[in-house]
């Protein structure tokens, strides 16, 4: 029981907990379509387009669920908040193994939308928070998402030995069902992962004493509001935090871009989402010791810049089998740096000095804004895919990636001035 753990031990199990939880809850809405995009599309018989509409009806839901779940964090139990929140979400994994129909998808994105944002999110992000203390933020976020990364990496291994283990080497000869059941394995590996982790933040992260407050929800919601938005640093992390994300969405088209333009089978382009998936925790480790050696903001601004040097390639690079090398490279330059980006651009809520106790807050506000990909990336890309030939779509896509790391790098650049101004002004 965790009672006869030390008081070390017993904070190891804390951050491992909202590890796992911060990366399995996420697992089902996205890990299966990044992964598996070219099973998932045969299996639920619909087209990139339209699972960007789908995608999008959880973005949706998700934006409300920013804004209204940053102050439910401020005023609620976070433990309580994220058990209820992986439950939930697990639950809904047993519905998507049914493999429903489009409009069922519609409906269960729009739920987990509300699942794992709603009660989730900002609660997650302040509880990482206050693990790190003053001194620790990144340490604290890069481990939150080396960890993610590596438990992420390791569920989507065993999700490729699933679908390997179902496919037979000649996709020709596939007797009707094998492929379903595998997606079907596939979610139920997911849904196992979810509750589990549910059942390790009910044992391992600590009720706050204080954390509860009768305070009416408006007036709490007033006076965050008032704070946060009356820092001029909460602006440009909007758009770095929206720019990022675009990034690392993008990830979810490596598979795809594997299989169709260098004609690589559905498990070969499945490893190469599998390697991506590897160099997250390397990444976000070395994001985390940089960011507090040099401070999160010049962390950010280095990446920003590897990626729009890495999407250009991509964007004018004709893919054939001899530039295989160039897929591998850059795939694990582009994995680092939108790795390097998600494991830290929270940590610049501590350095624009914004008071821990309306993190929650700053948290919705900066994700109203940052999250909204999750409403146009996926139907975007997926019209580009559908309303052009492979190669040129791919090329188009990787374009709009490149463009958007334009917007982060700048604004990077525009946090880092007014950062410095505002340092001198004391």
């Amino acid at each position: 029981m965790p009672k006869l753990l030390s008081p070390r031990l017993y904070r190891v199990m804390g951050i491992v907990s909202l590890i796992m939880a911060g990366e399995a809850i996420f697992s089902l809405p996205f890990h299966v379509v990044r992964f598996f995009r070219p099973t998932m599309l045969e299996v639920f018989q619909v087209s990139n387009l339209q699972i960007g509409q789908v995608q999008a009806t959880y973005g949706i839901v998700a934006m409300l669920s920013y804004f209204l779940g940053g102050p439910l964090a401020d005023r609620f139990e976070a433990r309580n908040l994220l058990i209820v929140a992986l439950f939930a979400t697990g639950m809904g994994g047993f519905y998507f193994a049914e493999i429903p129909d489009l409009q069922g998808l519609y409906y269960l994105y729009a739920f987990w939308g509300c699942s794992t944002i709603l009660l989730f999110w900002g609660a997650l992000i302040k509880a990482t928070r206050e693990w790190g203390g003053v001194k620790q933020q990144g340490k604290a976020f890069g481990l939150l998402e080396a960890g993610r990364g590596l438990f992420a990496a390791i569920l989507v291994s065993l999700a490729i030995a699933i679908l390997s283990f179902a496919l037979p080497g000649d996709l020709a000869n596939l007797v009707s069902g094998e492929r379903r059941q595998a997606m079907q394995d596939i979610i139920y590996l997911y849904v196992g992962a979810t509750l589990i982790a549910g059942v390790f933040v009910a044992l391992f992260i600590p009720i706050q004493a204080g954390v509860e407050t009768s305070a009416p929800s408006a007036f709490i919601l007033r006076r965050g509001l008032s704070k946060v938005l009356s820092n001029p640093l909460i602006w440009p992390q909007m758009l770095i935090v929206m720019s990022a994300y675009v990034a690392y969405k993008g990830v979810d088209y490596y598979v795809l871009y594997a299989t169709q333009g260098f004609g690589l089978t559905e498990i070969e382009g499945a490893t190469i989402g599998g390697l991506s998936s590897w160099i997250r925790p390397i990444a976000a480790v070395m994001a985390g010791f940089l960011a507090d050696r040099y401070r999160p903001s010049k962390v950010v601004i280095a990446s920003f810049g590897l990626l729009v040097i890495g999407y250009f390639l991509l964007t004018f690079m004709t893919p054939e089998p001899g530039l295989y090398w160039v897929l591998v490279t850059n795939v694990v330059i582009t994995s680092f740096a939108v790795y390097a980006l998600h494991a830290i651009y929270f940590a610049l809520v501590a350095e624009s000095k914004i008071p821990i106790a309306v993190t929650g807050t700053a948290i919705g506000v900066i994700s109203v804004i940052g999250f909204t990909p999750d409403i146009f990336v996926a139907p975007g890309m997926g019209w580009l895919l559908d309303n052009n030939t492979s190669i040129v779509g791919h090329q188009k896509v990787f374009s709009a990636l490149g463009a958007f790391a334009i917007i982060g790098f700048l604004s990077s650049g525009f946090f880092i001035r007014r950062f410095s101004r505002m340092a001198a002004a004391g």
